[in-house]
C-alpha cells in the first residue's frame, strides 16, 4: 500500500477520486483542499479529505474494510490539518458512522435523523458554552452573520430586546465572509454596544451555515438544505439554548431571500418542540427596500459611498470608509 497526497490535483486523478466515491454512494466535495487516497498497485482502497478544519469524503473499498485504513486515512488527515495551524477538527458524517469515528478519537456535538456532527475535542462544545455569559431572566437570542453590520441589524437587535431581559446575539465565526469573523464580532459590538441588555457571543465553530455544512453523505440533494437546518437547529436548542436558558429566538422577514425563509420555516416548525418560542421581525426598509448585508456588499463593490450612508451604523460606516474609501 502506498499514499497518495493531491493538494491541487490532475484532473485524472480528482477523477479517480471521484468515481470511488461515487461507488460507495458519496460525492467528491469541491470545496476540500487536500486529499489523500491509499493505493494498492495504483488503485484507489480508500480516501479522505480536508476542508479547513472539517474532515470529508472519508471511505473505504467494501474489500478492504477491517485493515485499520480508516484509522490511517484520518490519521494523515488530521497531520495535514495540523500543518496549517488546525488541531480542532470537526466530522459531518451518517449517523450510522458513530462507532468508527467514536473509534477514531472523535466525540459527538449533535445527531439528527439524516446527519451526525462530531469534534476531535472531548466536551469542546460543553466548555465553550458554559464559557460564554449565563444570564437568569427571561433569555432570548438572535443568530447571525452580520456581513457587516447595518442598521438592520441593529433595527432587529433594538425590538427584540425590549422582549427579554437579556438578549444574546451570536455572530457566525466562520471565515467565509466578505468580512473576517473577528470584524464582524467588532462591528456588532459597536453598533449595539449602547444596549445594556444585549450580550454579544461568538458562535465558535458550532453553529453552521450553508457555507459549512457539507452535502456529500446526501443522497437526495433535495432535501440538503433540510437536513443543514435540522442540524444547525438540533445544535442550537441541546447546546446552547438549554445552557444558556434561552426562550425565545428573533429572526427578521425574508422576502428577498428564498433559502433564509424557507430555514425560518424550518425554525417556526422545530423550535416550539424545545420549548423555545420563534418571533418574526418586519425588516426595516430603506428607500422602501429592505436594508440587507447582501446590498452594503454590493455598494461597497460599486464605490457608492453616498448611498451606503443611511443603511449603516455610524462604527460600521467609519470601518468601511477606512477601509474601502480612504485609500
Amino acid at each position: 500500500m502506498e499514499l497518495q497526497y493531491l493538494y491541487s490535483a490532475s484532473a485524472e486523478k480528482l477523477e479517480k477520486t471521484k468515481a470511488f466515491l461515487a461507488a460507495a454512494g458519496l460525492e467528491y466535495d469541491e470545496g476540500c483542499s487536500f486529499t489523500v487516497n491509499a493505493l494498492d498497485d495504483g488503485e484507489i482502497i480508500a480516501t479522505g479529505s480536508l476542508d479547513g478544519n472539517v474532515l470529508k469524503c472519508i471511505a473505504v473499498s467494501p474489500l478492504r474494510q477491517g485493515e485499520g485504513l480508516s484509522a490511517t486515512i484520518v490519521t494523515e488527515l488530521r497531520k495535514a490539518a495540523f500543518d496549517k495551524g488546525e488541531s480542532h477538527l470537526f466530522i459531518f458524517t451518517k449517523p450510522n458512522n458513530i462507532d468508527m469515528f467514536e473509534g477514531l478519537s472523535f466525540y459527538p456535538v449533535a445527531k439528527t435523523r439524516d446527519a451526525l456532527l462530531m469534534e476531535s475535542t472531548r466536551g469542546g462544545c460543553e466548555a465553550f458554552v458554559s464559557a460564554l455569559p449565563k444570564r437568569e431572566g427571561i433569555c432570548g437570542a438572535i443568530v447571525a452573520n452580520c456581513n457587516p453590520f447595518t442598521l438592520g441589524h441593529r433595527y432587529l437587535v433594538e425590538q427584540a430586546a425590549k422582549e427579554c431581559d437579556w438578549l444574546y446575539l451570536f455572530i457566525l465565526s466562520e471565515d467565509k465572509s466578505r468580512f473576517s469573523a473577528h470584524t464582524r464580532l467588532e462591528l456588532a459590538k459597536k453598533g449595539v454596544a449602547d444596549l445594556s441588555n444585549v450580550i454579544v457571543c461568538p458562535t465558535g465553530k458550532y453553529l453552521i451555515s450553508s457555507a459549512t455544512f457539507p452535502t456529500y453523505f446526501i443522497k437526495d440533494k433535495t432535501f440538503a438544505e433540510d437536513i443543514k437546518c435540522d442540524m444547525d437547529i438540533e445544535v442550537f436548542t441541546s447546546r446552547f439554548a438549554k445552557a444558556l436558558n434561552i426562550t425565545k429566538r428573533f429572526v427578521g422577514t425574508e422576502p428577498n431571500s428564498p433559502v433564509t425563509n424557507a430555514y425560518n420555516e424550518r425554525l417556526k416548525l422545530l423550535l416550539p418542540q424545545h420549548g423555545i418560542k420563534l418571533i418574526e421581525i418586519e425588516r426595516k426598509t430603506s428607500n422602501s427596500e429592505p436594508i440587507s448585508a447582501s446590498r452594503v456588499r454590493k455598494l461597497i463593490t460599486q464605490g457608492n459611498r453616498s448611498e451606503l450612508i443611511p443603511l449603516l451604523p455610524r462604527s460600521t460606516m467609519d470601518y468601511i470608509d477606512k477601509e474601502f474609501f480612504e485609500k
